[in-house]
């Protein structure tokens, strides 16, 4: 299952369309503006055709979020863990109301701390977070990281410790999940350059994290050496991965390994290389697609490896849309960041592709109502 992190500028459906045009399996997106503290409530009428198109897709059990990466919940100082938690909580509240199942995110960095310290504060962080989405089906994804300065998730000790601690703080195991970056794990120091060298790393990982518990992959060459701790993502197999584009150099590649195992079939794989443009005209996300499909050694059950010819009529799961009792704790405030290299958010040339349900005529959406807190309410069952 083979998707990409795609735009929303415009609107949010822009992504679905753009999604379908290149025949993907599901998409990756933001679902506000990643750079900023604050966002506008979800509009009714674009959830409502939102979860139409997934409807009409057949995607309710695939599609991801990648939460904001100014969120720091191992931080040390009070105001910006208080002000992580609330964006962190809006962020699992929109995918609610999306009915996106996965919500990944960087664990966060303990800066003047230890890792000990931070590990307690993310665990201290997901008590409040789940308290105040009591009754949510997101899971979200504790994302590898390549190990730069004081960020956590570098190991699978780590991402292990993770885990434990959250779920002792919580009770709520199922949810919380993994996302493995093939980039972070080679550049963090986890050889991914051969299809052998992939396989033990995925033995170890089932050994001492769960395969179980993975829910989504970021497919990502590297531009860095293994073990160089450099975050720098690149065209599948046009890095220190892949090192060659043909069939024959990446059926020997890490990538084989995970487009092949048995357990990693049906789970979300995402590209997250760069937004380009390749020499015959065609968005790079197809030619990534196109090469890793190349290597799969044969269809996935239940996934088309190209453009789906007919739409699934399955509907949400009756209980998605989860509850209104989120309760933030402190004010948000306003700041900015910058994505990594690699995902800027920029849509690819098949931007002009149309949304498959869309809202008709020029009238004003109606906006997501309100609980007395000012909390938005997620859309009621139907």
């Amino acid at each position: 299952m083979y998707g990409s992190h795609l735009s929303i500028a415009g609107s949010m459906l822009n992504a679905l369309a753009e999604a379908q045009a290149l025949g993907l399996d599901t998409v990756q997106v933001f679902t506000k503006n990643q750079q900023q503290w604050h966002a506008k409530p979800l509009d009714q009428g674009v959830v409502r055709d939102w979860r139409e198109n997934l409807s009409q897709l057949g995607w309710f059990d695939r599609t991801v979020s990648h939460a904001s990466y100014l969120i720091n919940l191992a931080s040390p100082d009070d105001t910006l863990w208080k002000k992580s938690i609330n964006l962190m909580l809006d962020e699992i509240e929109r995918c609610e109301m999306l009915a996106i199942p996965f919500l990944v995110h960087h664990p966060g960095a303990y800066t003047t701390s230890s890792p000990e310290q931070g590990i307690a504060r993310i665990a201290a962080a997901y008590h409040e977070l789940f308290i105040g989405t009591r009754g949510y089906r997101t899971v979200c994804c504790l994302e590898d990281t390549a190990g730069s300065g004081s960020h956590l998730g570098r190991t699978l000790e780590e991402l292990a410790a993770l885990r434990a601690a959250i779920i002792d703080a919580t009770g709520v195991p199922e949810r919380i999940g993994y996302c493995l970056d093939s980039c972070h794990l080679h550049a963090g120091g986890y050889d991914l350059s051969t299809r052998a060298n992939a396989e033990v790393f995925l033995r170890r990982f089932d050994a001492e994290c769960g395969l179980v518990h993975l829910k989504v992959v970021h497919l990502n060459d590297s531009k860095g050496a293994c073990g160089s701790r450099v975050d720098r993502h690149a065209h599948i197999g046009e890095g220190t991965i892949g090192t060659g584009t043909d069939p024959t150099h990446l059926a020997e590649s890490g990538f084989a390994a995970f487009v092949n195992h048995p357990k990693l079939r049906c789970i979300p794989k995402i590209l997250e290389t760069p937004k380009e443009t390749a020499p015959d005209g065609r968005p790079m996300d197809l030619v990534n697609l196109e090469r890793l499909r190349a290597i799969q050694d044969s269809p996935t059950p239940g996934i088309p490896p190209a453009p789906p010819s007919h739409r699934s009529s399955s509907r949400p799961p009756s209980d998605r849309t989860g509850t209104s009792d989120a309760k933030p704790s402190a004010k948000r405030s306003s700041s900015a960041g910058k994505a990594p290299k690699g995902l800027a958010g920029k849509p690819n040339s098949t931007k002009s592709a149309k949304p498959l349900s869309k809202s008709g005529g020029s009238q004003p959406r109606e906006k997501m109502p309100t609980s007395k807190s000012g909390r938005r309410k997620p859309p009621r069952k139907s």
